[in-house]
């Protein structure tokens, strides 16, 4: 059994569940689940304060920075959730076109997490914002943390505490600061393909919509937006 957790964002709804349909899709032998923060929150594990300014974006009190989405943070609890073996998080902007078990069978035991080491040369050209509104920042390894294959048992993880997760700034947590180089393993690119940044010439086994999706109605015409709606169809047919 494969344990994979869904980063969950209540104004996403549409964009977690196919995501979901599309891993069950593929694969039979898993066990998803969400991370909403409200419930985390509740078992004392999230503790972190933000608010929402007048744009309607949210901004975090401990850097006092801007983020996008309600798991920006909660991702990095993950290794207190499971407290051992293998673990997948991912965010809600995807959708699987193949078996999840492939993923997996990468695992490195030397390793503490394995991501796409995505490689971002900034220009002007690069949009500054993306999804409804929300601003497009500029960080250190950006969007490796969107998908983590975590080793939660290796000691290295033991160093991530609900400290750190809690009070750490936003940009330390993302860049996996708590580790050393060697300790990050590497996964290919097809695994966390960005819509809008990925070579093309790859053929996609997750599709990840970091821009925005067909959901909203601003990228209804994204590359791939074709697949993520027929997740979609298939989805509201079956309920």
């Amino acid at each position: 059994m494969f344990n994979i957790y869904i980063g969950y964002d209540h104004r996403e709804k549409e964009a977690y569940e196919v995501c979901k349909h599309s891993i069950l899709k593929h694969c039979s032998d898993v066990n998803i689940s969400s991370l909403n923060h409200k419930d985390l929150r509740k078992k004392g594990l999230f503790t972190r304060p933000w608010t929402i300014t007048p744009e309607g974006t949210f901004k975090d009190l401990r850097d006092d920075r801007p983020f996008s989405t309600e798991f920006a943070f909660t991702r990095f609890l993950v290794p207190h959730i499971q407290k051992e073996g293998w673990a997948l998080f991912i965010d809600s902007d995807m959708v699987f076109t193949d078996d999840v078990q492939k993923l997996f069978d990468l695992k490195d035991e030397n390793k503490a997490v394995m991501v796409v080491k995505h490689d971002y040369t900034y220009s002007k050209d690069i949009e500054t914002i993306k999804m409804d509104g929300c601003k497009q920042e500029r960080y250190f390894r950006k969007n490796w943390s969107s998908l983590i294959l975590w080793n939660c048992n290796h000691p290295a993880n033991k160093a991530l505490t609900l400290e750190h997760v809690n009070f750490m700034s936003g940009s330390w947590l993302h860049a996996f600061s708590w580790l050393k180089e060697e300790e990050i393993g590497s996964l290919p690119q097809e695994w966390n393909w960005l819509e809008g940044h990925s070579d093309k010439n790859i053929s996609p086994k997750n599709i990840h919509y970091t821009r925005g999706g067909p959901w909203f109605k601003d990228y209804k015409k994204v590359d791939y937006a074709k697949e993520w709606l027929a997740e979609y169809g298939e989805l509201s047919l079956e309920k």
